[in-house]
């Protein structure tokens, strides 16, 4: 079984600062996550939008992981724990934005099962 921190594309929910800023209620963190990943994404990411559990688990999600994320729709809308479940990983144009830069989220999927 994959450990439930990984994400649908792979990331490790453990290491995001949105989860971290949830779980210890660190304001601060939410602000410099939220000016970050608005000068990532160019749109305006507001601190108190910083708030999520992880993608997988149940509870609080930002707004962009809840509703927005191409990638963890298309796993829930297919039924896979995670998009190492999907024949098409390797030529998947939706998840090639994540694993393309990031070589752990890769193998998180196609390799590290990792047990709870």
């Amino acid at each position: 079984m994959m450990k439930k921190l990984i994400a649908y594309c792979g990331l490790d929910c453990e290491k995001c600062d949105a989860r971290k800023a949830t779980l210890k209620n660190d304001d601060a963190l939410r602000e410099k996550t939220a000016r970050l990943w608005s000068k990532m994404n160019g749109e305006e990411i507001l601190p108190e939008m910083i708030n999520c559990e992880g993608c997988r688990t149940d509870g609080v999600k930002t707004p962009f992981c809840s509703s927005l994320c191409q990638i963890r729709q298309c796993a829930l809308g297919k039924g896979y724990e995670t998009c190492g479940d999907c024949a098409k990983l390797d030529d998947c144009q939706i998840i090639g934005m994540v694993v393309s830069t990031n070589a752990e989220a890769l193998e998180n999927l196609k390799g590290g099962k990792k047990e709870l």
